[in-house]
């Protein structure tokens, strides 16, 4: 998974971005229970009174006040309140306020909070509060702001305006903040989106480039059922992990921590129940992780043998139905659906425990915060609000919590799918261009020369082909023939440099494949593979496959010698006819038809057809290779054919049994001096028509 971090590179802006909003958000967030403490305590139970130091004070209550300060302090109170008979200045806040001698606070000085408790204490004293030595300094500051608004009244303040003023103002502060959390919460997924749907797109391409780099060795390492499935549904588990790792990982930590710190601000001596909550909480997430983490390492490959059935059947159907298996297949596919099904049933119902256990927390811890509050409440040690905000930090910290747990569950996934991914893009290609690599001649003649060559397969002990030397020259036909696993297409497959040679080379005009660039070595070669494979989308479009700039001109040269163009053009369509996935609605002769066109419109100077004319009737046949002669006719031909009739008529015959070759000329010839191919000849045309 780490080795996919790389590509984020392009996003690192957008994630630093992202880190500040978040760091917002969560100041935000932090700050709106202590606003809701502010509008409980000093809004409703303190009527809008936010300071123990009342703004305006009358003279013969200073006087008092000021005879029980001596030194710094005496100073620091005679420094905060100035004498004024402008009672106006004040009636802008204070409407109804009364003609007296007041002094007024000036706010600019700022006092310290042993000098505000000390006023507090004082104001208490004054008033002939019998004892309040035992009261929390929250519970002395509340007693004080209720001398402080009898004090108001006695001036004349409108009490009720003033409370309404202090929780409008607080409550539009609350708003406000929230607004600014949903606003980063809105940017921040947005970023997470962009940032992991681009990381992922970036992922997939670079995936897909690298198999497009496979040779047939690397194909032979992963199912194409298990490739589809990292290119899609592994993917989509790291784009996952991306968007919440950018949502969740930085948020919670920040939020939990900054909660755990606010939460000790309001009532120090409850953190011991949050420290209990945190702890149940995180060995509950430790043991649901222990148990779901080995099944989720495994569900992935069952993804890839449900889209290996899945993929089997349907592209075997018409054999399916053939052989009336249809029930064997139901049963193996449901069989591996049942094994996926139930191991994420196993997992959903593991997680799933985990949503009731963490309501049961947060409500356990609700209720155990209440209890132990209310006595503090009562003790006059903890005010209503304060414990009202110590809740909502509790819940906020079991949340931060809770979406950790969710990023740890999710993360083994994404681990194993990263992993699946990063060992498809870590190959290394076992065909590569050289550095500096040779260039073909610019007038090529297209002539092929295996020298000594002899290949095995990867991982094959035993040579597919053993020292095989021939020249297929331009302007000829070079045809193979031998029985089934006697290495035509191995020889076929080695020329495009789908696979390398083990021993020997193989030249063209005298190069080296291996000094040519693959893509300018492909460029000179028209292939048609055993299989026809036709993508979806249109005739033309096909055909344009082979040359994405050719003209009308070329189509019907190319449909024409493949002996296509009578079927294409009997559809009403033509050239604009849809061919669905791999060809489906169309006949064999015609998708191998199809495919030779394709072929032929490269204007290559070497042609290779494995088996290529197998669904073709004979007349066909015999049609095509004519018209294959007349307009290729400057261009190296070989074939791999099973039928002699195909082969009759080429220049270079060449048998081959169990890798070797047994015999080379033509068909004449071939009937004299090789008995593998006379027996060939016999037992497919007989006696009498052979010669």
């Amino acid at each position: 998974m780490l080795k996919l971090i790389k590509y984020l590179k392009p996003y690192i802006g957008a994630i630093i971005l992202a880190v500040i909003l978040l760091y917002t958000q969560v100041n935000m967030d932090l700050a709106l229970p202590d606003l809701m403490s502010k509008i409980i305590n000093t809004g409703i139970q303190q009527s809008g009174i936010d300071d123990v130091i009342p703004e305006i004070l009358r003279d013969d209550l200073y006087i008092s006040i000021s005879q029980e300060f001596d030194g710094k302090d005496l100073q620091i109170l005679e420094s905060i309140y100035q004498k004024s008979t402008k009672v106006e200045v004040l009636k802008k806040k204070y409407t109804d306020i009364e003609n007296y001698n007041v002094l007024i606070l000036n706010k600019k000085i700022k006092t310290t909070p042993n000098f505000d408790l000390l006023f507090a204490k004082t104001l208490l004293k004054i008033s002939g509060m019998p004892s309040f030595d035992k009261m929390g300094e929250s519970f002395i500051n509340q007693a004080a702001t209720t001398i402080i608004k009898s004090e108001y009244t006695l001036l004349g303040v409108n009490m009720g305006k003033l409370q309404r003023d202090y929780i409008i103002k607080t409550g539009g502060i609350m708003l406000l903040v929230t607004l600014l959390s949903v606003f980063c919460a809105v940017s921040v997924g947005f970023i997470g989106a962009k940032t992991s749907a681009g990381t992922a797109k970036t992922i997939r391409f670079d995936l897909f480039s690298k198999v497009e780099s496979f040779s047939s060795a690397e194909f032979d390492r992963f199912s194409t059922a298990s490739l589809i499935t990292r290119s899609t549904n592994d993917i989509t588990q790291i784009q996952q992990i991306i968007f919440m790792t950018l949502r969740m990982v930085v948020y919670a930590p920040l939020m939990g921590i900054g909660g755990f710190f606010r939460a000790l601000s309001k009532a120090p001596s409850m953190g011991w129940i949050i420290g209990i909550a945190v702890i149940v909480l995180l060995g509950i997430i430790s043991v649901v992780i222990s148990i779901s983490m080995p099944k989720f390492k495994t569900v992935q490959k069952l993804v890839d043998r449900l889209n290996l059935v899945a993929r089997e059947n349907l592209s075997g159907l018409l054999v399916v139905r053939a052989f009336n298996r249809q029930d064997f297949e139901e049963e193996r596919f449901d069989k591996v659906n049942r094994d996926l099904t139930s191991t994420n049933l196993f997992i959903a119902r593991t997680m799933v425990v985990l949503m009731p256990i963490i309501s049961l927390i947060m409500n356990g811890l609700a209720v155990s915060i209440i209890w132990v509050g209310s006595k503090q409440v009562s003790l006059g040690t903890m005010q209503v609000g304060d414990m009202m905000a110590f809740i909502q930090y509790a819940m906020q910290i079991v949340m931060s919590f809770m979406m950790m747990s969710m990023v740890f569950i999710t993360l083994p996934r994404a681990s194993v799918s990263g992993k699946r991914v990063s060992e498809v893009l870590d190959i290394k290609p076992s065909i590569n261009d050289k550095i500096d690599p040779t260039d073909l001649p610019k007038n090529l003649k297209g002539e092929v020369t295996f020298n000594s060559v002899s290949f095995k397969y990867p991982g094959g002990e035993v040579n597919a082909l053993t020292d095989i030397s021939f020249t297929a020259k331009p302007g000829t036909t070079t045809a193979f023939i031998g029985s089934t696993g006697s290495g035509k297409s191995s020889i076929i497959n080695l020329i495009p440099r789908f696979y390398d040679v083990t021993k020997g080379n193989i030249t063209i005009d005298g190069v080296d494949i291996r000094d040519i660039r693959q893509e300018a070595l492909r460029d000179v070669i028209g292939y048609v593979p055993q299989k026809n494979v036709l993508f979806s989308g249109t005739i033309e479009s096909n055909l344009k496959y082979g040359n994405k700039n050719g003209t009308t001109e070329d189509f019907n040269l190319a449909t024409s010698t493949a002996q296509a163009t009578d079927f294409i053009l009997e559809k009403d369509e033509g050239y604009s006819f849809t061919i669905s996935q791999d060809g489906s609605n169309v006949s064999g002769g015609q998708r191998q038809r199809l495919a030779i066109s394709r072929a032929l419109m490269k204007k290559a100077p070497i042609y290779i057809f494995d088996d290529s004319f197998s669904a073709l009737d004979f007349k066909t046949d015999a049609k095509l290779r004519r018209d294959l002669k007349l307009n290729t006719g400057k261009s190296t031909i070989i074939l791999v054919a099973q039928r002699v009739a195909t082969i009759m008529s080429a220049e270079q015959i060449i048998v081959l049994d169990e890798g070797k070759i047994v015999g080379r000329g033509t068909h004449k010839e071939l009937l004299k001096t090789c008995p593998e191919y006379l027996e060939i000849t016999t037992s497919q045309l007989g006696v009498q028509e052979r010669v």
